[in-house]
């Protein structure tokens, strides 16, 4: 608990920081927007076991021609994740998240891959397994994701940070859908974290082992520290990467950093794993903000 606290309690100066940081600064937060929306769906997807990469992905955003042959599905997944990333970046702030919109955004999601399902909630009959999970009996879907957003609504005087885990694997304990659950989750964390005046998190395919360990523990224990570990350094992540745009730093790679300061990069590498140090992950590499003290 000490440290969940100290976590806490760095990302509420963190969040104070980037408010002042960000005055008179919209065109620029708009452009660190745009320029992550690849990176959401790249490793949304990839949690998704998505053979695209970064690369890939961007390239279909940007309707290039790909090297490989490239499936139908995955493409319309890339386009689709996208176009629901942009929507709430535009529309969280407008209106509060219900069933009906949490449906919408999975229509938006599932359109022209399985249109069957899409925009509505699994219904009797439709039953989904996730490892060696079985996702609670379809009549339940709609009583358990109103509890679901009622507890949240209730735990206000909780940190953010704890709300956002626990909503997040009940969600996905339900497993309301027959299919985009997983991204459907990781955008409503989003819609709500931007809802109530947070940056949006990027959960990273590199970190998928303890993301999976988190259900595990949450489905045997109840528990939500894992996942909590998880969202804070997504968060503090998140906040380092604007505050070293917003803030003006010289940003550099975590290596080219470890060599001007001789400092040992292993040694970096791990700060930057624990977020102890304002390092943030672009685009697979650990970059730093160097500043003029």
């Amino acid at each position: 608990m000490p440290r969940s606290l100290s976590v806490f309690a760095k990302i509420n100066r963190l969040r104070e920081r980037y408010y002042l940081a960000a005055v008179g600064k919209q065109s620029l937060l708009k452009l660190i927007s745009e320029a992550e929306v690849s990176e959401q769906v790249y490793n949304s997807n990839a949690i998704e076991n998505s053979t695209l990469t970064l690369e890939e992905t961007e390239k279909i955003l940007l309707q290039i021609d790909l090297d490989r042959y490239i499936s139908e599905r995955e493409i319309f997944e890339a386009k689709n994740l996208a176009r629901v990333v942009t929507y709430i970046d535009a529309k969280a702030k407008e209106q509060e998240l219900t069933l009906d919109h949490i449906a919408s955004l999975h229509k938006m999601l599932i359109s022209n891959i399985r249109d069957e399902i899409a925009g509505r909630f699994r219904k009797e009959n439709e039953w989904v397994r996730v490892g060696s999970h079985v996702a609670p009996d379809p009549r339940e879907v709609i009583d358990r994701l109103e509890r679901m957003l009622a507890e949240y609504q209730g735990s206000h005087h909780e940190h953010i940070v704890k709300r956002i885990a626990r909503l997040h694997l009940t969600f996905e304990y339900i497993h309301p859908f027959v299919d985009g659950n997983g991204r459907i989750g990781r955008v409503v964390n989003n819609y709500l974290l931007i809802r109530e005046g947070f940056v949006p998190i990027n959960i990273k395919f590199i970190d998928r082992e303890s993301y999976y360990d988190a259900f595990r523990d949450f489905e045997k224990n109840e528990s939500t520290s894992i996942m909590e570990e998880i969202v804070g350094r997504a968060l503090t992540n998140s906040y380092h990467k604007r505050l070293a745009y917003l803030e003006g730093a010289h940003i550099v790679t975590l290596v080219e950093y470890a060599k001007k300061q001789r400092l040992s990069h292993s040694n970096l590498i791990n700060k930057a794993n624990r977020q102890t140090i304002e390092a943030f992950l672009e685009k697979g590499v650990w970059k730093i903000g160097e500043r003029n003290n």
